[in-house]
């Protein structure tokens, strides 16, 4: 799940509402790995031998990814359960939740 920007402004209150969340994910195993993305990203694109890289950012400030978390969740409801939760914390905005395929 990446997030970008929500509603609720940045506080105490927040980062307490947000650190309480992930210690209760931490605690029933969802939440794998969480953190935050620097804003100047790099994009690389491949064209038979020839690689070009570009300066990011690539999209408005306000579009910005900002985080990520990968949770462990046993269905697209589980997690789409997982990320209402979340956005009830961080307030309006969106996410973006991708499935991660592992071996």
């Amino acid at each position: 799940m990446t997030t970008g920007e929500n509603s609720r402004t940045p506080d105490e209150a927040l980062f307490a509402d947000m650190g309480a969340f992930i210690d209760e994910m931490t605690a029933s195993g969802h939440l794998v790995m969480t953190g935050g993305l620097a804003p100047d990203p790099r994009r690389m694109e491949t064209v038979g031998d020839e690689v070009t890289v570009t300066d990011g950012p690539f999209v408005e400030a306000k579009e910005a990814v900002l985080g990520f978390a990968i949770l462990d969740a046993d269905s697209w409801d589980e997690a789409l359960e997982l990320a209402r939760r979340f956005r009830a914390v961080v307030g309006d905005g969106q996410s973006t939740i991708h499935q991660i395929f592992t071996g």
